[in-house]
């Protein structure tokens, strides 16, 4: 396990980063947890002494990456920008915390264009459309959910995409 000393930072403007708050971690650190990496990876172990697990290391560019620290977070730290912390990271060898649910599962691989379309995506796009189906709280909404994702998928949507659709779909009736 890696540990170091890192002060929270927030982007003003900067893409889709902008008002993200994080950390730095510079190319010898990530090195040291991933070597040779350059593309995102997730992380375990703690921040100051609170336990995290399977949190994204994103690349920016030069090797150096930033590990975001959601409002949550920071709220369980007690810290915001500007403050000092102790970070003590290893590459999580689990990172997976959304798996594939067998029902939706089921469901792509009986529509082909859909099952292209998810495989196209992102293990962090996909655990959006995972999250939002394993939410529903009952066995309708939950199939529900995945029937409008497999459509959504099969006409390529992401899940953003997805859900403004469903919303101008909603706002019509």
């Amino acid at each position: 396990m890696i540990r170091f000393k890192a002060l929270i930072k927030k982007y003003d403007a900067n893409g889709e980063k902008t008002c993200w708050t994080y950390i730095e971690i510079p190319q010898k650190v990530a090195d040291k947890i991933n070597p040779g990496s350059r593309k995102s990876y997730r992380v375990k172990g703690k921040l100051d002494k609170l336990e995290i697990e399977s949190m994204a290391l994103v690349p920016i560019g030069g090797g150096d990456f930033i590990l975001p620290l959601k409002k949550e977070i920071r709220k369980q730290l007690r810290k915001d920008k500007g403050a000092e912390l102790v970070a003590s990271l290893e590459l999580d060898a689990n990172p997976d915390p959304f798996p594939l649910p067998d029902d939706f599962s089921d469901c792509l691989n009986d529509e082909p264009a859909s099952l292209v379309q998810w495989k196209k995506l992102p293990k962090s796009h996909q655990n959006y459309f995972i999250k939002w189906i394993d939410s529903a709280k009952t066995d309708a909404t939950r199939v529900k959910r995945i029937a409008q994702s497999v459509n959504a998928l099969s006409y390529g949507m992401q899940y953003g995409e997805m859900l403004r659709a469903l919303k101008k779909e909603e706002g019509e009736r």
